[in-house]
């Protein structure tokens, strides 16, 4: 998580050529085009819906351009779709759960929304189709007959429909004639971002939130506890807040913001280290090695009290923040970083032997910790997240497989390669140092990512440094977030970060959406993005 140490070296990783764009020619039946290769509606029956008006006086279609690309547009020849003084947005029949969508569509397009009625000509709308009919996200846009249908097997399906047709109205004026089919290569995709060391106000963070919506990116990190501060108003331990801090109503209000958006919002409390801000508060579970220093942000987990004063925390903002996700962090325990941790903090031996036997360790204890939060956070449906330097090869105890590895680095104690947690059946989430992380200040040899580089040499599967791992792991690898950590906070301004981060987001969305290599250059991703924000 947290940068402590230098980058790894860059060098270029290749990622699988393959065109994003599949454009496929449909001509009602008995047509003769006098064109060789394209496919009629007889050799395609699948794709009769598409059936283009006869007159040929329409080019062939291409495919919308947006951020990230689709995946896959079949053209056809027509005018294409854009709004005029009658268009409305309405829904289909047995749609109602899209109502939130269809009037953010008809805002953003400056028309109206009409509800559950019959579309007409001009119209665009939005359907649930049958659940299960489609992989999760997925969705079809379809432009015929002067309209727009937008169809989908959930409610984020439709959504990305609608960003497309969006983005496509701000790149050209105009939404292709064809039909898009669409779908993420991921399930997770987002941005991590660090409230902790640099305070953020709710506005700002709903700005990244709607951006990151645009981009079909459905995962905000939230790390709001660190050493430098705990950045949220807490209840049952309000002792531990910093005077800067979000308060419940403004993390609700962010909340309700990202649940329209579609975007999952993953809390965390780091622990047992990065606890500076909350045992400033706490001092006697501070951490103490045999001649009595302490460690700022470690907490010494062989003292019952320690348990419990986290377990409050995270069930306080467990209840808060719902959602699907929990990060219990796990990284970087002081007590793990010495050359000798038995003999530095016999406490920790002695709880680890007499809870899990002679043959017990301190690696043993922290994983029982790790194990124990997760417990914590299960029974209010949440999945738990930890970073990849929490999890320990050998030992008496071992994490939890269903705790989700969220792999950083590979300096780590005991320095494991992303190899071995995926060989073991974990689960893994990419959020690679060498290419993710934008660190203020550049701190430790860091420097800060670039899109280009995101988008020439990475994906999902270049865990750490540059080289991808064996494809055959593909399906562990959940997706990635970008991460933004606030080292040296004073180093940029909110709106500083916010320009920093924009290509290499929008490089990383294009990733996550599609890791194959982009049939656009670095140069022309950059002109389309710059093209789709000044109109929007």
């Amino acid at each position: 998580m947290s940068p402590s140490r230098g980058a790894l070296a860059a060098s270029a990783a290749l990622v699988a050529a393959a065109a994003v764009t599949i454009t496929v020619v449909v001509w009602p039946e008995g047509a003769d085009t006098g064109r060789p290769g394209e496919t009629s509606v007889a050799s395609a029956p699948s794709h009769a819906s598409l059936t283009p008006s006869p007159t040929r006086r329409y080019p062939l279609s291409t495919a919308p351009r947006t951020i990230p690309a689709v995946r896959e547009h079949i053209a056809a020849r027509g005018p294409g779709w854009r709004p005029g003084p009658t268009s409305t947005v309405v829904i289909a029949n047995g749609s109602g759960p899209l109502a939130d969508e269809a009037q953010l569509l008809a805002k953003e397009l400056k028309i109206r929304y009409r509800g559950a009625v019959p579309a007409r000509a001009g119209d665009v709308e939005l359907a649930l189709g049958a659940p299960g009919d489609g992989a999760p996200e997925s969705y079809t846009l379809k432009t015929q007959d002067r309209r727009v249908v937008i169809t989908g097997p959930d409610q984020a399906g439709v959504f990305y429909g609608t960003r497309t047709l969006k983005q496509s109205l701000r790149a050209d004026g105009t939404m292709p004639e064809g039909e898009v089919r669409d779908r993420p290569d991921r399930p997770q995709r987002g941005l991590n971002l660090d409230i902790a060391r640099k305070y953020y106000t709710v506005g700002w963070i709903e700005d990244r939130l709607r951006d990151m919506a645009d981009l079909k990116l459905n995962q905000l990190g939230l790390h709001f506890s660190d050493d430098q501060a705990f950045r949220i108003q807490s209840d049952t331990h309000p002792e531990v807040v910093s005077p800067q801090h979000l308060t419940k109503a403004e993390v609700r209000q962010m909340l309700a913001l990202a649940g329209r958006l579609h975007i999952d919002v993953v809390p965390e409390i780091d622990s047992p280290g990065h606890l500076g801000a909350v045992l400033r508060a706490h001092p006697e579970l501070q951490l103490r090695n045999t001649a009595g220093v302490r460690s700022i942000g470690s907490i010494d987990i062989s003292n019952p009290g320690a348990a419990k004063l986290i377990d409050q925390l995270i069930g306080e903002f467990a209840e808060l923040f719902g959602g699907a996700y929990w990060h219990l962090g796990g990284d970087e325990y002081r007590a793990l970083t010495v050359k000798d941790p038995a003999a530095s903090y016999p406490q920790l031996q002695r709880a680890a032997q007499q809870k899990y036997g002679p043959a017990a360790g301190i690696k043993d204890l922290a994983t029982g910790w790790l194990n124990d939060r997760a417990a914590v956070v299960r029974p209010h449906g949440q999945q738990p997240k930890a970073w990849n330097d929490g999890f320990f090869r050998g030992g008496v105890v071992q994490a939890d497989k269903n705790i989700e590895v969220e792999y950083w680095t590979g300096k780590e104690y005991g320095a494991r390669p992303p190899e071995e947690y995926l060989s073991e059946g974990r689960r893994l989430v990419n959020l690679n140092d060498e290419f993710l992380y934008y660190v203020l200040g550049q701190p430790n040899a860091f420097v800060y990512p670039t899109g280009k580089r995101i988008y020439e040499q990475w994906t999902p599967l270049v865990l750490r440094g540059t080289q991808p791992v064996p494809a055959r792991y593909s399906k562990q690898i959940l997706g990635g977030r970008f991460a933004v950590w606030g080292d040296l906070p004073q180093a940029q301004t909110p709106a500083q970060v916010a320009a920093g981060i924009r290509m290499p987001l929008r490089a990383t969305a294009q990733k996550l959406w599609d890791p194959r290599r982009p049939t656009l250059s670095w140069g022309q991703f950059q002109a389309l993005a710059a093209t789709i924000d000044k109109t929007g």
